[in-house]
């Protein structure tokens, strides 16, 4: 029945009960969940219909789960493909073209070759075709200037941006904890 089933995946919440993160959304499979529950290290808020038996126990899986203690998210966010894609929201800055991962490329405003280093101030999400035309030329020789200037986001500004693109699958269980700020219904 379970075995090997991805379907129950638990969201997992911090103990002020907002997301891990929210792309990639915090999910655990059902499978460590149950050992967390069983370890005494989450609390949990929502169960799925579904449940896992063993000869002496049967216990509903969990769908929304807590961490009992707090992590800190880090101030800094590491330096990475994603999440200068993520800081981007997955746009070039260019031609400001949104696209998938695999199509997107990331440019040095001022090229290596010219002294520019690979730090958050100096790289920019791009498209192939404008990575192609930029190539090693200075922004001014081309009128070809990122739409918005590069610059080291903080973890919290990773998670707004990740906010905006929604996961593949979302559980009924899971939008209370997710969408806290999204206008009610009135």
């Amino acid at each position: 029945m379970l075995a090997g089933s991805p379907h129950y995946p638990a969201l997992v919440l911090n103990a002020d009960f907002r997301p891990l993160s929210y792309f990639p959304l915090s999910l655990w499979s059902w499978q460590d969940a149950i050992k967390a529950v069983f370890l005494d290290r989450v609390s949990v808020l929502s169960e799925y219909d579904e449940e896992v038996r063993s000869p002496s126990r049967s216990l509903r899986l969990p769908s929304v789960i807590a961490l009992k203690d707090y992590i800190p998210t880090a101030r800094r966010p590491a330096f990475t493909r994603f999440n200068v894609f993520l800081r981007d929201n997955f746009s070039c800055q260019y031609c400001l073209d949104r696209l998938p991962t695999h199509d997107l490329t990331f440019d040095h405003v001022i090229p290596r070759c010219k002294g520019g280093r690979t730090t958050w101030e100096n790289v920019v999400t791009a498209c192939s075709p404008c990575n192609l035309i930029k190539g090693s030329r200075m922004p001014h020789e081309l009128h070809m200037y990122p739409r918005r200037t590069p610059s080291q986001p903080s973890t919290w500004e990773l998670q707004e941006n990740g906010r905006s693109f929604p996961p593949n699958y979302l559980h009924e269980s899971w939008r209370d904890y997710l969408y806290w700020d999204s206008e009610l219904d009135t």
